[in-house]
């Protein structure tokens, strides 16, 4: 039974008077102008606008807390029982506004800042000179043509990945040794391949691979040497650590596909390549979209391997936009200008993806 006072359990629903309604929107109204307020002027502040302000940003995590209380509070007010339904909610959404929300809006506070950790003057607003800089960056925008040379090696891997996942389809001997073997490469943190074959088997002197390489008549098999070698060289060791990966949900794929289509297909007279390129493959289609599309966001991501093998060389030819703004961090300490390559790179991502899925999302419904 309800008690008194027992906000929760008190039904409402016939309650809602026009006083209390408007008392619930001032509520919400009130708050969220006062986060606007708070937020507003402490911007001016940081960014060198106003003289006033605040010293640090926890007035505004206080009104913000206050408008997710009132929001809620409000809700109650305005809708009655179902309004209490918001209090449900109101954990994830404090959340997703203050792990997401709140860092991007930081972030973009950032990106027009000249901020670099070594300067003794801070962080201080400087307008769209990030963006200038950004726009004259030969380095950064080299970075980004790298980027779709090694997004397109993805339909490579996938050409791979796809023949070894029939192989694996297939009644051949010690099958499920192969299996467990071709997955060893996913297992293996890129770092580790960096090292493993980037510097020691790579290795111009006295690495195996350079070796064979001097055998076979490479009087100087440098992989790292020239910019089209060392891109080339990236994109392989990128590939053998993820096709794994790409063989093995198309190989789920392959096996999910119903022994009667497949068997039905053969009666017809679809045997072999005809009955791969017409039956196989079409039915496919959902699976594969879906793991290119996920090595896409991986390969977007790109950059422990670069930066271990060969740190952006040679002269910067190797880099992955991540890589370059890892550097930027890292080696420049310049965060105003890497935050607004992030930002950036963020919305083309976005932007990318969201494309790709429109154009695929046809082809990806399942047709059978």
């Amino acid at each position: 039974m309800a008690e008194q006072g027992d906000f929760l359990h008190v039904v409402t629903t016939d309650n809602l008077t026009d006083r209390r309604i408007a008392l619930g929107r001032a509520m919400i109204w009130g708050s969220a102008g006062f986060l606007a307020v708070v937020a507003l002027v402490q911007t001016l502040q940081e960014t060198g606008y106003a003289d006033f302000g605040f010293s640090t940003w926890r007035p505004t995590l206080y009104a913000y807390v206050l408008w997710a209380i009132c929001l809620c509070w409000g809700q109650v007010l305005i809708r009655g029982e179902r309004g209490k339904r918001v209090l449900f909610v109101l954990p994830a959404a404090l959340f997703v506004i203050s792990m997401v929300v709140f860092p991007l809006l930081f972030g973009l506070v950032i990106a027009f800042s000249d901020w670099n950790l070594s300067s003794p003057t801070g962080r201080t607003f400087n307008g769209l000179d990030n963006i200038r800089q950004m726009w004259t960056d030969d380095f950064y925008w080299n970075a980004m043509a790298n980027m779709v040379r090694y997004t397109l090696a993805i339909i490579v891997e996938y050409a791979i990945a796809f023949g070894l996942a029939l192989l694996l389809n297939s009644q051949i001997h010690a099958r499920k040794f192969f299996r467990v073997a071709f997955l060893m490469p996913l297992m293996l943190s890129p770092v580790a391949v960096s090292w493993m074959i980037g510097k020691s088997m790579m290795e111009i002197r006295f690495g195996p691979i350079a070796r064979l390489a001097r055998e076979l008549g490479w009087a100087s098999p440098s992989f790292f040497g020239s910019p089209e070698m060392a891109r080339f060289t990236i994109m392989v060791m990128d590939a053998w650590t993820y096709i794994p990966f790409m063989m093995i949900m198309i190989l789920a794929g392959l096996q999910a596909i119903p022994r009667d289509i497949q068997e039905a297909a053969k009666v017809d007279g679809a045997r072999s390549w005809r009955g791969f390129w017409e039956v196989t493959f079409p039915l496919m289609l959902p699976v594969s979209i879906t793991v290119i599309l996920i090595r896409i966001i991986f390969k977007l991501k790109l950059a422990d391997i670069i930066i271990n093998v060969t740190a952006g060389g040679p002269g910067g030819a190797t880099d992955s936009v991540t890589s370059f703004i890892f550097r930027e961090y890292r080696d420049r300490s310049n965060v105003g200008y890497g935050t607004l390559l992030a930002m950036v790179y963020l919305v083309l991502i976005v932007i990318a993806i969201t494309i790709v899925m429109k154009l695929t999302d046809r082809w990806a419904r399942p047709r059978y």
